[in-house]
């Protein structure tokens, strides 16, 4: 079992930034690939950004690209995703994911079937 813990959500205006962190309850978690997604009310769950476990691969979602960042400290057993210039469109529940079954993979993972493991979400809100 894998526990994961974001934070770092909150309430900004369009145009702000916020840092979304994920902690990780094992340090295996360093081997993991990484995603975080998000869900707004009466959405799927979509892919926003995803790192291999040693950090050298990303992958963004076309509507993050140039805008988030996805990074992680395996010394840490965190992943961040910060955003920047964001919109209101941008608002949702946000969640990580890890996925032992890809343990010590250089690949970046986008389908949310491909993750064993979710957090609970922290709630991102941008005011127009």
């Amino acid at each position: 079992q894998v526990q994961l813990v974001e934070s770092g959500g909150g309430l900004v205006q369009a145009g702000g930034s916020l840092r979304l962190s994920c902690a990780a309850s094992r340090r295996t978690f360093s081997a993991y690939p990484v995603g975080w997604f998000r869900q707004a009310p009466g959405k799927e769950r979509e892919f926003v950004a995803a790192i291999s476990w040693s950090g050298g691969s990303t992958d963004y979602a076309e509507f993050a690209k140039g805008r988030f960042t996805i990074s992680r400290d395996n010394t840490e057993n965190t992943v961040y995703l910060q955003m920047n210039s964001l919109r209101p469109e941008d608002t949702a529940l946000y969640y990580c994911a890890c996925a032992p079954r890809y343990y010590q993979a250089g690949i970046t993972l986008r389908n949310r079937d491909q993750y064993d493991y979710w957090g609970q979400g922290t709630q991102v809100t941008v005011s127009s």
